[in-house]
């Protein structure tokens, strides 16, 4: 990721940098996609490392497949890459990309309609539905918007987890994933390691365990 005083546009929902439309490939296992970036979006010259490592990495088995006609969610989705993917290995579900950078999210929709993937739902997190709750929460979170903007956009989302719903995250050591993880733990999502490689390290919260771990804590 670029250095924070030139990774800010990406946060922000309308980039000021004039466009210079590219593409990328992701490559897995079990599908690919040729993605379209753009300047102003995060990684827009290769899919991040992490984010495909992410991808590469099966979570743990009770993570691995949601029922169908429940909701994902990516957040932070930038031009796609996690969220094509779960619609393409999930398509009775439907995925919510969420997006605060206007230039991303075109950049999503377009990508999500050369895939003919229809069951994604790009849109702004003031636009995802009160009564919505996830099966699955996936992310590259991102980090360098500061500890308070991150723990508030962890706080905003965590919490619509179903009662047996999953996170899954991707967060490089260096930028703080080990005290990220404790922060989760200290307040109250249950979040195990269950990948470390190439600096980074996958995190997954399972809230079932979280829920029971406040109940105990309340008794």
């Amino acid at each position: 990721m670029p250095p924070a005083t030139e990774a800010s546009h990406y946060f922000d929902s309308d980039p000021e940098k004039p466009s210079d439309e590219g593409s990328v490939d992701l490559l897995l296992p079990d599908l690919s996609f040729t993605l379209r970036t753009d300047r102003g979006v995060f990684s827009r010259d290769q899919v991040d490392v992490g984010t495909k490592l992410l991808l590469l990495t099966d979570p743990p088995a009770s993570q691995q497949t949601p029922e169908p006609g429940s909701d994902l969610a990516d957040i932070g989705a930038g031009y796609g890459p996690i969220a094509l993917t779960l619609a393409a290995r999930n398509p009775e579900t439907t995925v919510w990309a969420i997006e605060i950078n206007s230039r991303a999210r075109d950049l999503c929709q377009l990508n999500a309609a050369n895939a003919n993937l229809a069951n994604i739902n790009v849109v702004t997190p003031d636009e995802v539905p009160e009564d919505i709750v996830f099966s699955q929460i996936w992310s590259n979170p991102p980090i360098r918007i500061g500890k308070q903007a991150l723990h508030q956009l962890l706080l905003r989302w965590l919490p619509k987890l179903t009662d047996n719903g999953t996170a899954n995250m991707v967060v490089q050591k260096h930028l703080g994933a080990d005290s990220l993880q404790r922060w989760l733990n200290t307040n109250g999502f249950r979040t195990d390691r269950y990948r470390s490689q190439k600096a980074y390290r996958l995190l997954a919260i399972n809230a079932r365990q979280t829920k029971a771990n406040k109940g105990s804590a309340d008794r």
